[in-house]
């Protein structure tokens, strides 16, 4: 079989948790859930093209024109549910252009299964992983078409749509191979701090064995890939793509002290010329990790603070002192290792005084960068289960299968408007910064004109526009559309060159 992996460009959505500026400049990321699943089918013997349409700008029309020259038997998406509908636009039109059936898959499909396949575009969804139902569901699609022996599989039957129950064996995540980073750009990719090319991100482990309110990954089942298996990822990213700089995507990359020691001794033991960074709790470094961290090359730690309120911490039951904040903070700044703190606007309870005190702890700490996103009620969060349980609506369902417009999600738990939230938000990036500390801080640690031109453009961008979301927005076909022009213009050479060099990767398979 041919299959046509596709992940679209996508604008910002109202009901984000990050204000739209900061979404702007968050960064080009390579596809990575695709990147395994075609990895997963080219094990099974299928042939795959990944058409990264949002790095490298294509329109829909450029798109199906790959596609058609590839001629695939399924095309596949990922769907978030945040993206769905884009998606789903775009799938339509491919699908129209193509002629072939779409199959869907992402987190979204945990949540509504059924609703992601109440439309006339999607004909096959992937329930959990894809590692045992997307090589089955592309067997029956060359011979048997027994839809009912898929584990895991969501597809249409008489008007009904049946959800498969998945694989009775546990999955382990060590069965997965490498993403096909391969059928990728991977030296187009990029994220605000990035410092190295080529860049890319990994993750080492599924779920997070905590419970905070308002993650969606609270309280799931912890799954991390053994220490051999990362490294030799890592390995062949350095070795076969030639990527310098790896973020580590896992929720909580440092849950288990050996695993992290003996990753970290693999990298050194090799030799690997990478930098990489991760997402810790703050309870769970001490000095002598990190600094081994820093010798195996991690450069930046991204750690969820939150609040500057031990009190509105303890609710949201993040199980973290305000002194360790310090500390750890304070310890992995001595070691090298730079410091990224993610805070909440809106908590239960806040105000803009309560708000205001967040962001001049956050200013104390020192961090070498911070960012700020509005509470949201997520799905599959505590706080999400609450809100539908109190109001009987789930907002998230109805976006789904359409019975609502994009909107702000309301949060009843603080005083404040979204106006409020979104108004204070930005606020609190220009007082860190656009502070003089932070600014000289920043100018000496730079490592190259590009990255210092990235931030100052961030900056400008984040002073000169300062729109409330109540604003009327120009409309697009309905959607709300945001373009950032000078992007365009700055890609269209290497856009060029990968359209052309993927068209001739039919002519050299060494590619």
């Amino acid at each position: 079989m041919k299959v046509g992996l596709v992940f679209n460009p996508f604008s910002y959505k109202l009901h984000e948790e990050n204000i739209r500026i900061v979404q702007k400049y968050f960064g080009l990321f390579p596809p990575l859930s695709l990147a395994w699943v075609a990895a997963i089918a080219e094990r099974a013997g299928h042939e795959v093209k990944i058409v990264d349409a949002r790095t490298l700008r294509l329109s829909v029309a450029e798109t199906a024109n790959i596609l058609k020259k590839f001629k695939p038997d399924v095309i596949g998406f990922m769907m978030t549910t945040y993206m769905f509908r884009e998606t789903l636009e775009w799938a339509r039109e491919l699908k129209a252009a193509v002629g072939a059936p779409v199959v869907i898959g992402g987190y979204n499909l945990r949540v509504y299964p059924r609703e992601s396949l109440m439309n006339d575009v999607a004909d096959y969804g992937c329930y959990q992983q894809a590692l045992k139902m997307f090589p089955a569901l592309l067997g029956e699609l060359e011979g048997g078409r027994d839809f009912e022996s898929v584990p895991g599989l969501v597809f249409k039957k008489n008007n009904d749509i049946i959800v498969n129950e998945p694989h009775p064996e546990e999955e382990n995540f060590d069965a997965y191979p490498n993403p096909a980073r391969h059928l990728l750009p991977n030296e187009l990719y990029a994220e605000f701090p990035t410092e190295r090319r080529n860049f890319t991100v990994m993750v080492t482990s599924l779920g997070c064995p905590m419970r905070c309110s308002f993650c969606e990954a609270g309280g799931t089942k912890y799954s991390p890939r053994s220490p051999e298996i990362v490294v030799n990822e890592i390995k062949e990213c350095a070795g076969k793509y030639g990527i310098r700089e790896i973020d580590i995507f896992d929720y909580d990359f440092t849950a288990q002290r050996k695993r992290v020691d003996e990753i970290c001794d693999g990298i050194i033991r090799n030799g690997l010329d990478v930098t990489w960074a991760c997402r810790s709790r703050i309870d769970q470094v001490d000095a002598a990790l990190l600094n081994k961290m820093h010798r195996a090359g991690c450069r930046r730690i991204y750690y969820g603070i939150e609040s500057h309120s031990q009190e509105t911490l303890d609710a949201m039951r993040k199980q973290i002192k305000i002194k360790q904040v310090r500390d750890t903070i304070e310890v992995t700044r001595k070691t090298g290792i730079k410091t990224l703190g993610f805070f909440l606007c809106g908590v239960p309870g806040e105000t803009a005084k309560s708000f205001s005190k967040t962001v001049k702890f956050a200013v104390s700490l020192k961090l070498d960068y911070a960012q700020f996103s509005k509470l949201t009620a997520k799905p599959c969060t505590e706080l999400w289960k609450d809100m539908v349980g109190e109001t009987g609506i789930d907002y998230w369902k109805d976006y789904i299968v359409g019975k609502t417009e994009e909107k702000q999600l309301p949060r009843p738990w603080t005083s404040l408007s979204n106006d409020d939230i979104d108004r204070l938000t930005k606020r609190a990036y220009l007082r860190l910064y656009a502070s003089p500390a932070f600014l000289w801080r920043a100018v000496i640690r730079v490592s190259s004109f590009t990255e210092f031109r990235r931030k100052f453009l961030a900056l400008i961008d984040m002073v000169l526009r300062q729109e409330s979301v109540s604003e009327k927005w120009a409309r697009k076909g309905g959607e709300f559309k945001v373009y950032n022009e000078n992007y365009r213009k700055n890609i269209n050479s290497a856009k060029t060159a990968i359209v052309t060099s993927n068209a001739s990767a039919d002519n050299n398979k060494t590619k």
